[in-house]
């Protein structure tokens, strides 16, 4: 099949290479514009508490004020405010009221008694924003605008005007967002051109992929995940296009190697340009496919996520993957067909000898000798680094860390933690609603707090009257205002907030029922989540990957060694990483959507790694070398492909931790350590060797390292080229 494809690829190159920018700017132009979603409950679904509690709050009290921005006071010089100081903060809020920005409904102006910090040196005020705004560029402008009219109206005031809260947050957000993925597209892109470059020791090949990946699978893949997006009503998350960068140029890089390194190897064997390119087609094609399905699969099962930002992510790198494969196995050999060999590898002099790989002879000598030493060494190293993980802590607080912490929005929320109770950056409501349409009473009101009030963690609770517009209309729900002792995205507050609930459930009266809502309830829930993913996007991933595996290898046996070989390196990838951040750097935890990450990368990609290894150690088997020798083969002419590959992935995934944040940070370390592992650890001697101690065993029920079976020498050379036969041996 692949053989056939490599011949027509390169007989109509150009029609090829013209055919896919048609379709590039067709799809680019068709597709719909996507807004990111920055909201962390709108990724849950309608079943959890913290979500009914908001959808009850929306139909209790559809004039609520839910704060979505804070404003903070405080003296330039940092001592407490004074009667002189209140005057100038009322002027600011009235200015900021009579400004009548865009989508702001009320700020609240800043009470003496109560919106002061204890020292007296901070006061708060809170802004309602529009709540149906929240998904649009309304909800960080408001932010935006707020901070440049408070700033001007603070002049010559002697106060220091800051704004925090969940608008803020969005902006700053949407900002540092946009600063990573320029550092991640730059550092990535100086990378692939300097590492490519210098491994063919060509300028041309280290600017090709590239150019294949963003200039052409990049948008079509874009297009593509935007019309997917609106048409099957998905999420968009901030963080998607920074890893999509990665994930097409990471991926693009690779298979770009796997075809290159193998189109070199046929023109060394004596082929002309367009035959070497059809047959390095044909022999590497299926382990691509194979590959980008297995990491595409993987990607494509978060849509059973219960969380909306992995619904979202899964399918868009699924169909950036595919996109990716497509351009390697047809665009790519296009391109290769119509430029001279010489062109494409200059300006080195070198590139038509057969180099003797040294390193790489000796490290397959090494494991065709002793295979069973290379095994326990190699999987005792991932079985350590595996054990470490067993201290992993998920954190929660996604908006801190995935922004510095000099963003004003932090800086606020850092005040608000010392100044005021850890809890008031974003207080937790607890809801109590009667079910049989009766009024509660005052009496039922004050019990239901002092049962909250004594849930350990809980700081304050206000009490629904009123006075403070928390009961409803019909006067049948109640909202209790639960300030927590602790920062509401730490894990203590989670907690916290299961023993609230707790209580909130056990206390309420008969024929009422209590839901607990906010953001640290919303957090609860995504935790429930993440353990329910676990245990089935995990599984029906590592089923679906195996068949693949199974399909293409045509074995039983080799796919369950090879997940247990990727399933180590998901371990030791957690346990290095936990080790990192949290026992040397200090960290509380890591943040919790960590684990699914190195799922997403270093099982998938991983897995292109134990592909193309095992796939060069049967076709040597098919030559008629025996398992031991095959395994030595493998490693000594597979083994610089993985190398590069690995090299490459890991050094574009470090460029995270250029983003100047913990969540990039933690992305960046583990996703380029377990590209490292998968690929110089895994790939290069667990799989070889293990596959080499197993022999046959490996291929049963199937015989696809028997001599003569499968491709073999390949189709005969392209009609009007001048191919040449293949060494005996080295077909």
């Amino acid at each position: 099949m692949f053989h056939r494809l490599g011949h027509f690829v390169v007989r109509r190159a150009w029609w090829v290479i013209a055919a896919w920018i048609v379709a590039m700017i067709a799809i680019v132009g068709s597709a719909p514009k996507v807004t990111s979603q920055t909201d962390e409950s709108a990724f849950l679904p309608k079943h959890y508490e913290s979500i009914q509690a908001a959808q009850l709050q929306e139909h209790a009290f559809p004039a609520s004020f839910t704060p979505s921005a804070l404003l903070l006071f405080e003296r330039n010089d940092g001592q407490a405010l004074t009667t002189a100081d209140q005057a100038s903060m009322d002027k600011i809020v009235n200015g900021l009221t009579d400004a009548k920005i865009p989508a702001v409904e009320k700020i609240l102006p800043v009470d003496p008694k109560t919106s002061k910090s204890k020292d007296g040196k901070y006061a708060l005020s809170m802004v309602g924003i529009d709540k149906n705004k929240m998904e649009s560029q309304e909800f960080p402008d408001a932010a935006k605008k707020l901070r440049e009219e408070g700033t001007k109206l603070a002049d010559g005031s002697g106060l220091k005007f800051q704004v925090g809260g969940q608008a803020a947050s969005s902006l700053d957000q949407k900002d540092a967002s946009g600063a990573t993925d320029m550092i991640v597209m730059l550092g990535s892109l100086v990378l692939v051109i300097l590492i490519v470059g210098i491994i063919f020791r060509s300028i041309l090949a280290g600017i090709l992929p590239v150019l294949l990946s963003l200039v052409i699978a990049m948008p079509v893949a874009n297009g593509l995940i935007a019309d997917a997006i609106k048409v099957f009503d998905l999420k968009s998350s901030p963080m998607t296009s920074a890893i999509l960068i990665i994930v097409v140029l990471g991926v693009g890089t690779d298979y770009f190697l796997f075809l290159s390194f193998r189109y070199r190897e046929r023109l060394r064997l004596g082929e002309d340009r367009k035959t070497a390119v059809a047959n390095a087609v044909g022999r590497v094609g299926e382990a691509i496919a194979s590959a980008a399905g297995a990491v595409a699969v993987a990607f494509a099962v978060l849509i059973l996520s219960s969380l909306g930002m992995f619904t979202a992510l899964g399918p868009a790198l699924a169909i950036a993957v595919v996109a990716t494969a497509l351009v390697s196995l047809t665009l790519a050999p296009a391109v290769l067909a119509v430029i001279p060999s010489r062109a494409v590898f200059w300006p080195g002099k070198k590139w038509m000898q057969e180099p003797q790989n040294a390193r790489f002879a000796a490290l397959g000598r090494m494991t065709g000798k002793k295979p069973g030493l290379v095994a326990l060494v190699s999987g005792g190293i991932l079985l350590l680094l595996t054990l470490a993980g067993v201290n992993y802590n998920g954190t929660y607080d996604l908006a801190g860390s995935s922004m510095p912490k000099g963003k004003e929005s932090m800086v606020v929320q850092d005040k608000l933690m010392t100044a005021f109770s850890a809890g008031t950056a974003d207080p937790s409501h607890v809801f109590l609603t009667s079910t049989n349409g009766s009024k509660l009473s005052e009496s039922t009101l004050n019990d239901f707090a002092g049962k909250l009030q004594g849930v350990p963690g809980v700081a304050s609770v206000v009490t629904p009257s009123s006075e403070n517009k928390a009961i409803s209309a019909d006067g049948t729900t109640g909202d209790f205002t639960v300030m927590l002792s602790d920062a509401p995205a730490s894990n203590k507050a989670i907690d916290t907030i299961a023993k609230v609930r707790d209580t909130a459930h056990a206390s309420a009266p008969v024929d009422s029922k209590a839901l607990v809502g906010g953001i640290t309830s919303v957090y609860k829930d995504i935790n429930t989540a993440m353990a329910h993913d676990y245990t089935l996007v995990f599984p029906i991933a590592a089923l679906l990957i195996m068949i693949i595996l199974g399909l293409q290898l045509r074995s039983v046996v080799a796919p369950w060694y090879l997940m247990a070989s990727v399933g180590l390196g998901f371990g030791g990838t957690l346990g290095a990483t936990t080790v990192v951040f949290q026992n040397i750097k200090g960290e509380q935890g890591l943040m919790f959507m960590l684990p699914i990450f190195i799922y997403l990368f270093v099982v998938a990609i991983g897995t292109d790694y134990n592909i193309l290894i095992i796939a060069r150690l049967r076709e040597e088997a098919r030559e008629g070398r025996t398992p031991r020798e095959a395994a030595r083969e493998a490693v000594k002419h597979g083994g610089p492909t993985v190398a590069a590959a690995g090299f490459i992935l890991a050094a574009s995934f470090a460029t995270f931790m250029l983003a100047g944040n913990v969540l990039f940070m933690e992305l960046g370390f583990s996703l380029a350590f377990g590209i490292v592992l998968a690929a110089f650890v895994m790939a290069m001697f667990f799989t070889p060797a293990l596959t080499a101690l197993l022999g046959h065993r490996a291929w049963w029920p199937g015989h696809a390292d028997s001599p003569g079976h499968g491709h073999g020498g390949g189709p005969a050379p392209l009609a009007g080229t001048h191919g040449v036969p293949e060494p005996a041996g080295r077909r």
